[in-house]
């Protein structure tokens, strides 16, 4: 079994990007069903609040010393991109928030083998529908969607059960010098950074898989 380990982040653009472009890479790839996809942990803000209040537009202007209409335009840029890919996005009603409690239930999810859906799920309910997955009530209900028991769900948000796992899963990011995400790491020997094509991330499973046999 080769295995693909990739950082991201929940309220990360790029990171959405990048997945369905993995996923496309993946269903060309002749050996997919030897392929162990792990999602790992990465926060581009863990000093975020758990729900900002500051529209994300004007937040993207700050940031970035943009002016409000450059910021726009830049979301729409990225949005246009996404459609792409086949994905919508509403970036205007994003609610930004610190997505470290996501990350704690996706290492929840893959004990069950339900982190990839966990983690589309996420992706959709911030990029797409606007919802605020740093806050619990929200998680609760989206990781119930997603397939995860819900007393599981309540106890690892209520608790800190993970934290530890998600830590060190950004630990090793640093160590990997990996300073942006999405990054994937095939198979130990191949590391993509950023939402490369899906030829480049085939053409990368394929000689990894190659160097394997």
């Amino acid at each position: 079994m080769m295995q693909v380990e990739i950082w991201s982040d929940v309220v990360c653009p790029w990171c959405y990007v990048g997945k369905r472009r993995f996923e496309s890479a993946l269903a060309r790839f002749t050996a997919r069903d030897d392929v162990d996809v792990v999602w790992r942990s990465f926060e581009l803000d863990p000093d975020a609040p758990q729900q900002r209040d500051l529209p994300s537009t004007e937040h993207l202007a700050q940031k970035y010393g943009m002016s409000i209409e450059q910021a726009e335009a830049a979301n729409q840029r990225l949005t246009d991109l996404a459609a792409v890919e086949g994905l919508e996005y509403h970036l205007d009603r994003t609610a930004g928030g610190n997505s470290f409690d996501a990350h704690r239930l996706l290492h929840l999810a893959a004990a069950s083998g339900r982190q990839d859906a966990l983690k589309e799920r996420l992706l959709l309910a911030y990029f797409t529908e606007g919802e605020a997955i740093g806050r619990p009530d929200v998680l609760q209900r989206i990781a119930v969607e997603a397939g995860l028991d819900p007393l599981e769900v309540a106890d690892v948000l209520a608790g800190e059960r993970f934290a530890d796992e998600v830590r060190a899963d950004e630990h090793r990011a640093r160590v990997l010098g990996i300073n942006g995400v999405p990054f994937f790491a095939i198979d130990g020997r191949y590391g993509i950074s950023g939402a490369q094509t899906s030829d480049l991330i085939l053409s990368a499973l394929e000689q990894a898989w190659s160097e394997r046999a």
